[in-house]
């Protein structure tokens, strides 16, 4: 059984669904940094670039000066998103919540 959200996570599903809508995208992810900051992202698949959208949220906090994570929302994937990326900025023990594209939590993992 899953818990319930804090309303910052919820915050974070609302902006993963909002990445993902935009394009129409296989999943979107939402990321919160180490002093609040949230980064949204959707898949990026064309021929030279291949990015998973937490990839994507990871990358852009990093470019942004962020130097942890401390939640990862990830909407529209499987229950086993990739979560290397997280754990190379975050380390481990970050929560990752899978939820599926209408919003409902499927799994939370951590790193």
């Amino acid at each position: 059984m899953t818990e319930p959200l804090s309303a910052e996570d919820a915050k974070l599903v609302t902006l993963a669904r909002g990445a993902r809508g935009r394009i129409g995208a296989p999943e979107g992810a939402a990321l919160r940094d180490e002093m609040g900051r949230t980064y949204s992202g959707a898949t990026v698949a064309t021929d030279s670039l291949r990015l998973t959208a937490a990839q994507l949220a990871v990358a852009q906090a990093i470019s942004s000066g962020a130097r942890g994570v401390e939640c990862v929302v990830v909407v529209g994937s499987d229950d086993a998103p990739d979560l290397a990326a997280v754990r190379d900025l975050g380390g481990a023990g970050i929560p990752v919540v899978v939820c599926s594209p209408d919003g409902t939590i499927r799994v939370q993992l951590t790193t």
